[in-house]
């Protein structure tokens, strides 16, 4: 079976690599001739657990293919995913753009029946939109090639993205035909053989799946930090609380932790782009607007926590932070709490220093010179005011408290993610303050 993938963000790329390791042909399809080189060459534009030695080991096999040339890539091929940037515009909405012109060059190169799949986060309405312009380009080609839509949203964590992909619970696919179906369980039938359902639907609803999944987690993620907001005034404890709603099975325990705010590639957007469609469908989406609300308002605790200790009075302070990127286990900072904290330190006079594992390299393509950058996470402190915990990094959850206070200017320590405990910081000499607990 032979296929392609147009697109080689962190979407296409995982997309691609983990169906070449199940044995399919795919050819991987990018405009940037220096990425695809890059590729070619095994040096894969992200950072994902596990990806780039499965990306250079298909390769090697001969089922992994990159090439610019997206209509050499429809020779013999079944099925196109379209998994290109959708991003959104100055108003909130999903730029469809990229996912117009593939379907268009699909439309002015296909020769034989194709399945165009959209893997993108795309509105709903999306598939009607792909299939007029496919339709167009036929038309002025005075051809009549038959070909379906499908819907194929992806549920990819940063950082897990490969066994996600490799072992989803769930596959979800929005089609119009019969013959669509047969091939998407064809294509699908290795990730299922352990059970992992395909859960077959119409296009609108696999449109509206993926966004009211991500807004569903989005909204876990701004109540908590309200109810931690409000523990800290009330004087409870949120792990506490945390631990206790969550041992019910109807809220459960994922996206519950407390902390300074979602970032990443999709919350941010998708929440907003269904607060947008809702809008031009004259909706109010007021529950997902609070949430948006929160968790912008959320990046700023830990800035106006600091600022509080110090009196108001934070010019000329050197501010360690440990983490750059969104989430542990990858280097995305989109829309990551720490430009906010970064911004807001830096406009009062501040010293920022910063140690991430791995996205040190993409805050510098971001926000170039604005920050320091530390070799360790030791370096960092060297006679640092406090330290900030903004990425829960596993090398950052047992450190060597001794060395911290001793780099320290003051054994300060402000965590944005709850990661020590309390009572353990405070017998080590620090002051510790975090999310949710009363005095933080």
């Amino acid at each position: 079976m032979k296929i392609s993938i147009v697109g080689t963000g962190y979407v296409g790329l995982v997309t691609g690599t983990c169906f070449a390791e199940v044995g399919i042909d795919v050819t991987c399809v990018d405009i940037d001739e220096t990425k695809i080189n890059n590729l070619k060459e095994g040096i894969i534009p992200i950072y994902e657990p596990g990806l780039d030695e499965m990306v250079r080991r298909n390769i090697e096999k001969g089922r992994l293919h990159f090439t610019t040339d997206l209509a050499s890539s429809l020779d013999d091929c079944q099925v196109v995913f379209s998994a290109v940037g959708t991003p959104p515009d100055e108003d909130g909405s999903a730029d469809l753009k990229y996912v117009i012109d593939v379907a268009r060059e699909v439309g002015r190169s296909m020769k034989d029946y194709i399945c165009i799949v959209t893997k993108s986060t795309v509105p709903v309405g999306t598939a009607e939109k792909v299939k007029k312009a496919i339709q167009e380009e036929l038309f002025a080609r005075g051809e009549q090639i038959e070909f379906d839509v499908a819907s194929n949203p992806e549920f990819l964590k940063e950082g897990n993205a490969v066994n996600d992909f490799l072992k989803p619970d769930r596959i979800v696919i929005g089609l119009e035909s019969e013959r669509a179906e047969e091939l998407m369980k064809k294509l699908y039938k290795p990730f299922t053989l352990n059970g992992h359902p395909i859960i077959f639907m119409d296009i609108p609803s696999a449109e509206m799946t993926k966004y009211a999944a991500n807004s569903m987690l989005a909204t876990k993620i701004s109540f908590m930090n309200d109810i931690a907001n409000l523990c800290e005034i009330m004087g409870a404890n949120v792990n506490l609380v945390r631990k206790g709603i969550g041992s019910d099975t109807r809220i459960g325990n994922q996206f519950i932790y407390p902390g300074i705010g979602y970032g990443g590639s999709c919350f941010p957007k998708d929440v907003k782009a269904l607060i947008k469609t809702a809008s031009e469908n004259a909706y109010d989406m007021r529950v997902l607007t609070a949430v948006e609300e929160v968790n912008e308002d959320q990046k700023s605790v830990l800035f106006n926590k600091v600022n509080k200790y110090f009196g108001g009075d934070l010019k000329g302070k050197k501010i360690a932070l440990w983490g750059l990127s969104f989430k542990p286990q990858t280097d995305d900072m989109r829309d990551a709490p720490s430009l906010v904290i970064i911004d807001k330190f830096v406009n009062v006079g501040c010293t920022v220093v910063a140690y991430d594992p791995v996205a040190m390299n993409e805050s510098k393509r971001r926000i170039g010179g604005k920050i320091e950058y530390a070799v360790d996470q030791y370096e960092a402190l060297n006679d640092a005011d406090c330290l900030l915990i903004v990425t829960e990094w596993k090398e950052f959850r047992v450190p060597d408290l001794s060395l911290m206070k001793k780099s320290l200017k003051n054994p300060l320590i402000f965590d944005g993610r709850n990661i020590y405990d309390l009572k353990d910081m405070k017998g080590a000499g620090f002051e510790y303050f975090c999310i949710g607990l009363a005095g933080s």
